[in-house]
C-alpha cells in the first residue's frame, strides 16, 4: 500500500483489485512486496493533486500497467491495528496506516509491463473453487477447524453455515467471511505472521503481502453478488463472445458450475445479449453463434444482473 502522510499522522494509500478473465480463469493482477510475496497494485492518494480517490486510482493503474479499467467501484477502508501493513515510503514512527480498497475489471488482459503478472485468483483461495465438488484442501480444513471448534456450538454453526456443513448450502459471495474465519481459526498463514509465529506448513492458498489477500477475498466476495443484480461480466469478457464462453467466465468468477440450458434461456430472457450474426470456428465442433453486449450500463440500478443457475 502505497501512502500519503496527512496531518493526523494518518497515512493513506489506494489498493486495486483488478481483475481479468485470462485463459478461462480469473486472475488478479499482482506484483511483488519487498519480501517477494504477492501484493495488489497500490498507489498514493494526494489531497492536492488528485481530485478524488476513483480518478486517482485509475491514473496510477494505467500509468503503472496500461491498462484502462472499466467498472470501477470502493470496497472498504482497511486499517486495523494488529494487521500487517507495509509502507511503501519513509514515514513518521507510529503513523496508522489506512487503505481504500477498490474493485476494478478489465477486458484488457495483455502481459502486463515489468514484474506485474495476472495471477489466478483462486490459487489464493483453493477451498473457493467448488466446480468440481469439493477442493483438494477442503479435508485439511476442515480438520483444522473442527480442532478449532472443539465443544463450541457457536463456532461449530459458523463453519458449518459458511462451508456447507449440515443442512447448510453453499454460498459463492461469502469470500471474506470464510477468510476472516480461516484468519481467526489461525489456518492461513497470514495469521500466524501477524501473531509472530511460525506458518503451519499446510496453510492453504498462496500468502500475500500485508491484509492484501483480505482486501482480495472483499473484492472476490463484491464481485460474485455483484453477477446476479448488475451485468458487470460484461467488463471482463471481449467485445464478442460465444454463450460458452459467457457461461465460463461466470463459472471462472462465481467457482461453481452452471447448469448450461438453464443459463443460456436466462441470459436470452435478459435482453442483456444480442447476436452478431457471426460464428465463432475455434470451438472445435460446430460453429458457435456469436454475441455481444447490449450495451447496459452495469451502474444503472435498473440494469439486471446475469442469471447462475448453480448444479447442485
Amino acid at each position: 500500500m502505497a501512502d500519503q502522510v496527512t496531518g493526523s499522522g494518518v497515512r493513506i494509500g489506494l489498493s486495486a483489485v483488478i481483475m481479468a478473465i485470462r485463459d478461462g480463469r480469473a486472475c488478479v493482477l499482482t506484483t511483488a512486496s519487498e519480501e517477494g510475496l504477492a501484493a495488489l497494485p497500490f498507489g498514493p492518494f494526494d489531497p492536492v493533486r488528485d481530485r478524488t480517490f476513483e480518478r486517482a486510482l485509475r491514473d496510477f493503474v494505467t500509468a503503472q500497467t496500461g491498462f484502462r479499467l472499466g467498472f470501477v467501484e470502493q470496497l472498504y477502508t482497511f486499517g486495523d491495528a494488529g494487521r500487517a501493513s507495509p509502507r511503501a515510503t519513509p514515514g513518521p514512527t507510529g503513523a496508522r496506516e489506512v487503505s481504500v480498497g477498490y474493485l476494478a475489471l478489465t477486458a484488457e488482459a495483455s502481459d502486463p509491463p515489468g514484474s506485474a503478472r495476472w495471477t489466478p485468483v483462486l490459487d489464493f483461495f483453493p477451498w473457493e473453487d467448488r466446480r468440481g465438488g469439493a477442493p483438494a484442501v477442503q479435508p485439511a480444513i476442515d480438520d483444522a477447524l473442527t480442532r478449532w471448534a472443539g465443544e463450541d456450538a457457536k463456532r461449530r454453526g459458523r463453519v458449518d453455515a459458511l462451508f456447507a456443513g449440515g443442512e447448510a448450502r453453499w454460498s459463492e459471495a461469502r469470500v471474506l467471511e470464510r477468510y476472516e474465519l480461516l484468519y481467526e481459526a489461525g489456518v492461513v498463514a497470514e495469521a500466524a505472521r501477524d501473531a509472530e509465529r511460525a506458518a503451519p506448513s499446510s496453510a492453504p492458498g498462496r500468502v500475500m503481502a500485508s491484509d492484501h489477500r483480505r482486501i482480495l477475498a472483499t473484492g472476490l466476495g463484491r464481485l460474485r453478488s455483484k453477477l446476479r443484480y448488475r451485468p458487470v461480466l460484461f467488463d471482463l469478457t471481449p467485445p464478442t463472445f460465444t454463450l460458452s464462453q459467457l457461461q465460463a467466465a461466470a463459472e471462472a468468477v462465481t467457482g461453481v458450475a452452471l447448469h448450461k440450458q438453464n443459463f443460456r434461456r436466462g441470459v436470452e430472457r435478459t435482453g442483456l445479449v444480442a447476436p452478431t450474426g457471426g460464428f465463432s470456428t475455434g470451438t472445435g465442433g460446430r460453429p458457435a453463434a456469436l454475441f455481444r453486449a447490449t450495451g447496459v450500463d452495469p451502474t444503472d440500478g435498473q440494469a439486471p444482473g446475469l442469471p447462475l443457475p448453480a448444479l447442485r
